[in-house]
């Protein structure tokens, strides 16, 4: 029983491969029939001017495969710039918060530097030390400095 249902399932699946074989070869014809219709098949009416649809295959071009390859790399170099590029500006919208927080930073100290009497610091015991008028104008220098050095934006007075 198994081995008939092998043998009819065998010639079923030869007379598929033969069938697909021969139409892969067949030529296909399109043409205009009586009524104004298009028709396709693979014999064209006596009498009608059919046109040659599927020529046949032409030969592998020989460098498609190194096109193929030329144009993949020229995909993943473009992947890599944009990848790079996008990390560049990552990176530089970074430093720009880090440089704005430093600003705002510097301009507060100096704000507290020249308002504050009672500012101090700790020394290197862990003790508060006041500043005295030379240490308070060295502080108000140095941030100055700091803040030209990060090219930080000018505030408005008002």
């Amino acid at each position: 029983m198994k081995l008939r249902s092998a043998i009819i399932f065998a010639v079923g699946l030869g007379a598929f491969l033969a069938l697909a074989t021969t139409a892969s070869h067949a030529i296909l014809y399109k043409w205009v029939d009586e009524n104004g219709r298009v028709s396709y098949g693979d014999q064209p009416p006596p009498g009608a001017k059919p046109e040659k649809l599927n020529a046949s295959i032409g030969p592998a071009d020989p460098n498609a495969v190194r096109d193929m390859a030329t144009k993949d790399a020229e995909i993943k170099k473009r992947q890599q710039q944009r990848t790079d590029e996008a990390a560049k500006t990552a990176k530089d919208e970074s430093d720009g918060k880090k440089n704005l927080d430093q600003c705002v930073q510097a301009r507060g100290r100096i704000k507290t530097l020249r308002n504050d009497t009672a500012v101090f610091r700790y020394n290197e015991k862990g003790e508060k030390v006041l500043y005295d008028a030379a240490d308070r104008e060295r502080a108000i220098a140095d941030n100055q400095k700091l803040m030209r050095d990060l090219n930080c934006p000018v505030l408005p007075t008002t």
